[in-house]
């Protein structure tokens, strides 16, 4: 079985078209058709469900594209290691808001602290940075919840305050119980967060549910949602420093809930082993010693 054959399926996955992957490769449907079933009988199970509409994974597809990902990226981690073998960068995963608003600014710092020092930071949810620092696709994740966990190694960096925002003619008080929320309309991530998921349980204190709120939109970005609420589209609860610029500005006005509590903490995890590079464990060290100062 070759990398390049998870390379294919994984494309083919995603399109659901073999023909269209093949025109895009530069190759003939019928070898790429001979590269997939030599995938499938190398594996022992038939992947896909083919029709005159395209293809479709069986059960056994979806648990190999469940893995594949993980796979090609562990590769190119090794190939980039064996070709960058005296390369400084470190590579480091955030949850998008913490990526946009808090890393910039910490990681411009820790570059003055450290000039030799290459930061390759992408965005993902907490559950794949953990799933990445444990197979070694990045060395560094700054997440939302560290817990379950004993091959990492999980520090708290600076509790995250998560403010109701709206604009400055809004009808809402400052403070206001959390079932208050349910008589407005409002602007929420489509993914999971940690906002969401505390928003559930302090709903479900209160005798409410999550169904309850009258949710005007999903959006995939806090950028998303702010846009929105400066549109004069309803409410939104979002992180404190993802709207710093707007307070000062005096665009958006903030409300806090006064009976359940739903600030989280940051946290820096890394694999816990004796292998970290010297450049990883300066990063360590060095932004410990910023303390609350990560934010822009």
């Amino acid at each position: 079985m070759h990398i390049e054959s998870l390379e294919f399926f994984q494309r083919i996955a995603e399109i659901r078209s073999i023909s269209k992957v093949a025109n895009s490769s530069h190759i003939s449907q019928s070898a790429l058709s001979q590269q997939m079933q030599k995938l499938e009988d190398a594996l022992g199970h038939k992947l896909f469900i083919r029709s005159n509409r395209g293809v479709k994974l069986t059960p056994a597809g979806e648990i190999v594209l469940k893995y594949t990902d993980n796979m090609l990226r562990t590769y190119k981690k090794m190939l980039d290691g064996l070709y960058n073998q005296e390369s400084k960068e470190i590579k480091i995963e955030a949850e998008f808001t913490i990526a946009t608003y808090c890393l910039p600014c910490a990681l411009l710092k820790m570059k003055e602290k450290y000039p030799t020092h290459e930061y390759n930071l992408i965005s993902a949810t907490s559950n794949k940075i953990k799933d990445d620092v444990l197979n070694d696709i990045c060395e560094i994740g700054f997440v939302t919840c560290c817990h379950g966990e004993e091959t990492l190694t999980c520090q708290r960096l600076i509790d995250e305050k998560v403010v109701l925002i709206s604009l400055p003619n809004y009808d809402i008080p400052e403070k206001l119980e959390l079932k208050d929320i349910i008589n407005h309309p409002l602007i929420i991530l489509k993914g999971d967060c940690i906002i969401k998921e505390n928003l559930k349980r302090g709903l479900a204190k209160n005798d409410c549910s999550f169904e309850d709120l009258d949710i005007l939109a999903k959006l995939e970005t806090t950028e998303a949602i702010k846009t929105l609420i400066l549109k004069g589209y309803g409410i939104a609860l979002v992180p404190y420093n993802s709207i710093k610029k707007e307070l000062y500005t005096k665009e958006l006005k903030i409300s806090r809930i006064k009976d359940f509590n739903l600030d989280y903490s940051i946290y820096l995890i890394n694999k816990t082993n004796n292998k970290l590079s010297e450049q990883v464990k300066q990063f360590i060290k060095g932004f410990k010693e910023l303390g609350d100062n990560i934010c822009c």
